[in-house]
């Protein structure tokens, strides 16, 4: 049986899709739907039961969750708005309950593969190797619940047995409740159908001219590909995953344009506030270290991303995956 918590949210649903592809729905979906439409990401998707996240975490306080066989736990749950300023509350949600499930899985010999993220390097000021661990500074709360996370993993010689995955900038369908934290793809799309023009922000750093930040996006239904390799192997260790090119936002928004069939028209806007001193004005992935593990892939180039996700998804009645 696999546990698979944040089962119903971006990554997480379009895993389960995979899962079941490949013929496989002896699965406990762990999530928090709350009021959103997250619900949706689960229709059509085959599983053996589904938990609220506070309903698991009592089971494994109580010493209850041992009736599930678990032989694989993906811990792809977490709160993932990289603007909470609560620091506590991303802490405890997303180091010390990640700790409990770790442990849960060590002390019962489970596979444990779980998500990181690319906020961890910060600015990349000691670049975006995914060796580095303890140097890194990242820039907010959120980035340093999953850096504490990562450092714990390491610090007790559990990635010599786990798997980490440093998700850099994911775009696709399911990201649909995500709100301010969905993709710029996303946002993009329905922008267009708005006001016809994409608003991208003004650079913060005189480096990089409007729009020429640069980041490595990767389509969901990569990185879900790329998940379902590693899981057929015996790789363990922390890995980047994201397309190794970084490409920047002007080209996102032309992709966007392309995709529907209109002329470009991009408006830069100030940056918030709140945004200018954590602001990532480049990330592009490592990835030599995980393709020297389960060998190269072959990614969809941003523009065929873009194109299928607005074409087979955006633009249907049935958005899902």
């Amino acid at each position: 049986m696999i546990l698979l918590t944040g089962g119903a949210g971006f990554i997480g649903s379009c895993f389960l899709k995979i899962l079941n592809e490949n013929g496989l729905d002896d699965i406990l979906v762990v999530d928090h739907l709350g009021s959103s439409d997250k619900w949706k990401n689960l229709l059509g998707k085959k599983f053996y039961d589904f938990l609220d996240k506070q309903q698991f975490h009592n089971l494994i306080e109580n010493g209850k969750v041992s009736k599930f066989p678990f032989d694989t736990i993906f811990h792809f749950g977490a709160c993932t708005n990289t603007l909470e300023s609560n620091a506590d509350y991303l802490i405890e949600n997303n180091y010390h309950y990640s700790v409990k499930l770790a442990r849960y899985s060590v002390e019962r010999g489970i596979r444990f593969i779980y998500a990181s993220s690319a906020a961890t390097y910060g600015i990349g000021s000691f670049g975006y190797d995914d060796d580095l661990v303890f140097e890194l500074r990242p820039l907010n709360p959120y980035g340093f619940s999953k850096y504490l996370f990562d450092c714990w993993v390491v610090r007790n010689g559990l990635d010599k047995s786990f798997v980490g995955l440093k998700f850099f900038n994911v775009f696709g369908p399911n990201e649909y409740h995500k709100g301010e934290m969905a993709s710029m793809v996303f946002k993009s799309f329905n922008q267009v159908n708005s006001i016809g023009k994409i608003r991208l922000f003004k650079s913060n750093d005189p480096k990089f001219p409007d729009g020429e930040q640069k980041r490595d996006f990767v389509y969901v239904k990569d990185v879900v590909q790329i998940i379902w390799k590693i899981y057929n192997s015996n790789v363990t260790g922390i890995f980047n995953i994201g397309t190794g090119q970084a490409r920047s936002w002007n080209e996102l928004a032309n992709a966007v344009f392309r995709a529907m069939g209109i002329e470009p028209a991009i408006e830069y806007i100030d940056m918030p506030k709140e945004l200018y001193d954590q602001y990532q004005n480049f990330t592009q992935a490592k990835m030599d270290k995980l393709f020297s593990k389960i060998g190269t892939y072959e990614f969809l180039s941003l523009e065929n991303a873009v194109d299928d996700y607005i074409k087979n998804h955006l633009t249907k009645d049935w958005i899902y995956y």
